[in-house]
């Protein structure tokens, strides 16, 4: 096994159509599992070590827009599991915060009369986002009706989930909703909407960073509650909404209308020369 050999399978691959993403994929599991070998002494080195991954098309993150998330928020029903369901909805959406983030949330990490809920990211690096007023109705009136019902559940005989205790998001046996539950409880929704272009819980996390800076919020702050270490990772965002992009351009540059459309939208007329006409007003 050498390099070239590597490098045949993966033009192979492209050969065949396979995306750039998946041939980089199939390769850092064979780099790894080549670097295993090296470490079980049965390879001296490792062949994939030489071997640069392709380089990655960068993908603008899906997102909905308001009247799409207002429409999915609108799902849930007034049942117990249906207020708990609206409650993760909102804070999904209105803290930007990723699935796994939500599933590790214990009660302890919500703070509704300040305002804020502590949400561990990656690395465990814990961060302080606002909390809503529409996620705080949501999640009070969950805490306050929903959640002690779950946790009773929990200590009926026959039941098999582990008390949730302090988790803050319950499953109908009492316990921590899972990761793939909450992902889940995201796909039901979204398939009573019919919605054509596929949805994830992500996809809420995208469209709470998209309609932050498409109302102005300056990025320093969308990324700090976003938690990305990068300012990078947060600028993909700036790239998403061509409306916004234009509204700027629109409104800075001295060239974006022409002089009879400017003095349109200051209120103002213009001579035949160009020039602008006095009118009562400026005497």
């Amino acid at each position: 096994m050498t390099h070239l050999t590597l490098r045949r399978y993966l033009g192979l691959l492209r050969s065949q159509g396979r995306s750039s993403r998946t041939v980089a994929r199939k390769l850092a599991a064979l780099r790894s599992f080549f670097r295993h070998l090296c470490r079980e002494g049965v390879l001296e080195e490792n062949p994939a070590a030489v071997v640069s991954s392709p380089r990655l098309e960068k993908r603008l993150p899906r997102y909905l827009h308001v009247k799409e998330v207002e429409d999915l928020l609108r799902q849930p029903d007034s049942s117990p599991l249906g207020l708990r369901d609206r409650a993760v909805l909102e804070m999904l959406y209105g803290t930007g915060a990723r699935i796994a983030e939500i599933w590790a949330l214990d009660v302890d990490d919500v703070d509704l009369e300040g305002e804020f809920v502590r949400l561990t990211g990656k690395r465990r690096k814990e961060r302080l986002v606002p909390l809503g007023s529409c996620a705080r109705s949501a999640l009070s009136r969950y805490l306050r009706e929903v959640r002690p019902m779950l946790l009773r559940a929990a200590d009926r005989p026959g039941r098999s989930g582990s008390p949730g205790s302090r988790a803050l998001f319950l499953n109908r046996r009492g316990g921590r909703l899972s990761v793939r539950g909450l992902r889940r409880l995201v796909d039901k929704y979204v398939r009573r909407l019919a919605r054509e272009r596929r949805v994830t819980p992500h996809a809420l996390r995208h469209s709470f960073a998209t309609h932050l800076l498409d109302n102005g919020a300056d990025i320093r702050s969308v990324q700090e509650m976003l938690g990305h270490a990068s300012l990078s990772t947060t600028q993909i965002y700036t790239h998403v909404s061509q409306a916004r992009i234009r509204a700027v351009y629109r409104n800075a540059h001295p060239r974006a209308f022409t002089p009879e459309e400017a003095a349109a939208r200051r209120g103002t007329a213009l001579g035949p020369d160009g020039a602008r006409r006095s009118g009562e007003e400026d005497r």
